[in-house]
Parts: structure tokens; C-alpha cells; sequence
């Protein structure tokens, strides 16, 4: 399964998105997503999970969910937007954590692209950055990768350039 994965387009897609996933299976959004427009481009090009983040209207989150957990490929995943990063996940991250572990952890929200491996939870922390020209990160970000038999394989960073 291929995958494409951004966050934060704050109503901003930048076409070079199209370019970047047209060989993905499925696109995550990790909310932030700001416009039904967005969401309806991404949903029209391939198949879109995505989740709403805290700038989202009403629109987007009666069409999308504050957490998604499914399996792909054998891997539990979750998607949220706000979410802190290993061992500092905010207090509701890790609330659930008490309980409910997933393989793959993927948030939004900060602007800052990083993969983290959590040893504590036994999972992957992926933040793909900010994807929108709105925010304080200077180059919009993406990110590819295949997820083959419970494994994450050919992880990409892709940088569509400064935010401006």
C-alpha cells in the first residue's frame, strides 16, 4: 500500500500534491485541512483519510473524525491532529496510550516534519509537517512511504518548496 501523507494545507493545495501522490494507493491528511474544497480536490484524486484539526469549521468536521484508527497492511494505526511527540504527548494522547497502542502514531498540528521512534509504546510517531503556506514553517512538506506486511518501506520527504 502506498501511501501519501500531509497535514496543515490550511486551505491551501498546492497542485505539486497531485504530482508527488498520483502513484499512492490512499492520501492521509492529519487535519488542519481548512477548506471543504481541499478535502473534496484530495477526495477526487484518490482515496482520502483524513482527520479535522483545531482551525477546522463545522463543514469539515461533520465529514471527518478528531481520531481514526484502522489497519493497514496488518499495521494498527492512528491518526489525530493534535498529538505532542514521544515521551511528550499531550494528556489526552496519553490517556488513550494507557489502553490502546498503535504500531503507526501519525499527527499534525506543530508544522515541524518529524519520524520518531517511541520505545516506551513500541511505535512509530510520523508528523509529515506543514503542507499550507499558512504558519511559521519556511518549507511546505510531505510525505510518501509504502507500508508492506506490517513494515513501513521507502519513507520519503518531499519539500514543494518555502511557504510563501
Amino acid at each position: 500500500m502506498k501511501i501519501g501523507l500531509l497535514s496543515d494545507t490550511h486551505g491551501h493545495l498546492d497542485d505539486r500534491v497531485f504530482h508527488h501522490f498520483k502513484d499512492c494507493d490512499e492520501i492521509w491528511h492529519a487535519g488542519d485541512i481548512g477548506t471543504m474544497e481541499v478535502l473534496e480536490k484530495l477526495e477526487a484524486f484518490k482515496p482520502t483519510k483524513a482527520v479535522f484539526g483545531n482551525i477546522d469549521g463545522q463543514k469539515i468536521r461533520t465529514s471527518t473524525a478528531e481520531d481514526l484508527w484502522f489497519d493497514c497492511e496488518g499495521m494498527k494505526i492512528w491518526i489525530t491532529h493534535i498529538g505532542g511527540y514521544p515521551p511528550k504527548y499531550n494528556r489526552r494522547i496519553k490517556e488513550i496510550l494507557k489502553t490502546k497502542t498503535p504500531d503507526l502514531f501519525i499527527c499534525g498540528h506543530s508544522h515541524i516534519l518529524k519520524v520518531i521512534k517511541d520505545p516506551n509504546h513500541n511505535l512509530l510517531h510520523m508528523n509529515p509537517g506543514a503542507a499550507g503556506i499558512q504558519g511559521f514553517h519556511k518549507v511546505k512538506t510531505l510525505m510518501r512511504f509504502d507500508i508492506e506486511q506490517k513494515e513501513i518501506k521507502n519513507l520519503q520527504v518531499i519539500e514543494l518548496g518555502k511557504r510563501a
